[in-house]
């Protein structure tokens, strides 16, 4: 039997869940002490004469005076493949009510960064499956892009939906809940469980009843999970709803810890809290296996202020921000993207060149369209060329909102976007683009399966692409009842115009003054 050095100590003070202790002359940051039975904390800091613990997990009450054990034994979180499908805590253990998990590697929770070296550039998509994202804010694999805007913008829902659209795509999805209550963590899970995403997806909970050590520690956790999965040539999507709980769970920490508060109280190293974790992104080079992991953190603002300490603080380490504005939300505009305040830094350089190409200039068009629908409000007659592009503005909003829960594929945006470049929708009324935006995709797919094939493997805008796409288009609005209907009634038109031209030659010259009695009878 192997010998293991061990300290006993003696608890001094308890605060919340800083426990001072006495008597650990040789501990190590990170290190697990021990208390009782099963109860649990680890080191997070210590002078020459204490060492302040930080509880895990506390299964008795811990007292002045009770007893404390370490050994140099660190702090790991247990990672692999069992905890897709599982909801877990900080400690992996099971949350909902089912068997334990048999881990297949320990982790350390704040793992070194991969170095420049061991990046590779970021080349492919991470397919969000919201229209808006995929074609005017990108997002490659690998890539860190933030979420903010104030409460209730629908932040959770975006992310929600890029994780359903994985469905298939063997990426593996973490959603971290940091500080939220537990009726929204259930809306989660049951949306999860309704769509099957429980099959590739891990939730790490740190609730709101949670103590603040968990709530802290939980993104760290998340993040060894994705580590796991990612140097073992795996891509995954990790979803830290939200880290304005998770800033607020260190102040508390840190102020019971006795630490000097800063600006908004927060402790001087709060950038460090979240950069160190960020950091944690990457996708890796082919020596290192080629995996990757893209975060998409959320922060909640307060009266859409982007000024404030911590969203800055996170906009300045990211890749880009995706702002969700109230006023947009309120209008029903869905997702409430502000495309004006949102960017990607990098994801442009993953995306597809042919939807690169057809959602090149949407977001000036957009801006230029509700400039003109504000100029034209109060305009009593408006030119006809300026209906058009009202129109066309109109096909695009309608194209880039869409419903929760209903993540839409790289492939169908293509079909949804060249109409509305090539204006080949503009004759038709809005109820006509409404079903070619819900139904057309699936009329083309199921007619045109090699098209839909060619261009999944090409995903360029070749001009026999092109032609394809057009002429699949051309099909279906050939197809609609409201079109078909007009065509029979251009036909009847025309067919009469006919008859009264053939029956004007037979009866031969009408007199002047006089009248063709059987002429006007078929005209009637």
């Amino acid at each position: 039997m192997a010998l293991q050095y061990k300290e006993i100590g003696k608890v001094k003070a308890v605060k919340d869940c800083i426990v001072t202790i006495d008597g650990l002359h040789r501990c190590i940051y990170g290190q697990l002490v021990k208390f009782g039975y099963e109860t649990l904390g680890t080191i997070i800091g210590f002078n020459e004469r204490e060492v302040q613990v930080l509880i895990l997990k506390e299964t008795e009450k811990i007292n002045p005076g009770d007893t404390a054990t370490a050994s140099l034994e660190p702090f790991n979180a247990p990672v692999g493949k069992n905890f897709i499908g599982r909801i877990v805590n900080i400690l992996g253990e099971p949350l909902d009510g089912e068997a334990p998990i048999a881990p297949d590697d320990y982790y350390p929770i704040f793992r070194k960064v991969p170095t420049v070296l061991e990046r590779a550039p970021v080349d492919e998509p991470m397919q969000t499956g919201v229209k808006l994202i995929d074609a005017v804010i990108p997002v490659g694999k690998g890539q860190r892009e933030l979420i903010l805007g104030d409460k209730m913008t629908g932040k959770t829902t975006i992310c929600t939906d890029a994780i359903l659209n994985q469905k298939g795509k063997n990426v593996v999805c973490i959603y971290c809940c940091v500080g939220k209550s537990r009726s929204q963590l259930a809306k989660v899970v049951e949306l999860f469980k309704a769509h099957g995403a429980f099959e590739y997806t891990i939730i790490v909970a740190a609730t709101a009843s949670a103590s603040s050590g968990q709530q802290y520690l939980a993104p760290y956790v998340a993040c060894s999970l994705g580590d796991y999965f990612m140097y073992n040539k795996g891509d995954v999507l990790a979803v830290f709803d939200d880290f304005t709980k998770h800033a607020w769970a260190y102040r508390q920490i840190s102020l019971l810890l006795g630490r000097a508060p800063g600006r908004g109280a927060y402790p001087g190293d709060v950038f460090y809290l979240h950069s160190r974790m960020i950091e944690r992104a990457a996708k890796l080079n082919d020596k290192l296996g080629g995996g990757s992991m893209t975060f998409l953190p959320i922060i909640e603002t307060l009266e859409s202020d982007l000024t404030a300490y911590v969203p800055t603080n996170l906009v300045s380490m990211t890749d880009g921000q995706i702002f969700t504005s109230s006023s947009l939300f309120s209008e029903g505009f869905k997702p409430a993207v502000h495309i004006g305040l949102s960017v990607s830094r990098v994801g442009s350089k993953a995306q597809w060149p042919i939807i690169k190409k057809l959602s090149g200039g949407l977001r000036l068009d957009y801006i230029q369209y509700k400039e003109l629908v504000q100029t034209t409000k109060l305009q009593t007659e408006i030119p006809d060329d300026i209906k058009r592009q009202l129109k066309k503005g109109e096909i695009m909003v309608s194209f880039i909102t869409q419903d929760k829960d209903a993540p839409v594929s790289l492939i169908e945006q293509v079909f949804l976007f060249y109409a509305y470049k090539s204006d080949m929708l503009l004759d038709l009324s809005m109820d006509d683009i409404e079903t070619y935006k819900s139904k057309g995709f699936e009329y083309i797919s199921k007619n045109n399966p090699q098209l839909i094939k060619t261009i999944e493997e090409k995903k360029k805008l070749e001009p026999d692409i092109e032609e394809g796409i057009k002429k699949a288009i051309a099909e279906y609005i050939a197809a609609l009842p409201s079109r078909a209907s007009a065509e029979r009634k251009a036909e009847e038109i025309k067919e009469a115009e006919e008859a009264l031209s053939k029956l004007g030659k037979e009866e031969g010259e009408i007199p002047a003054g006089g009248k063709n009695t059987k002429a006007e009878g078929a005209q009637k």
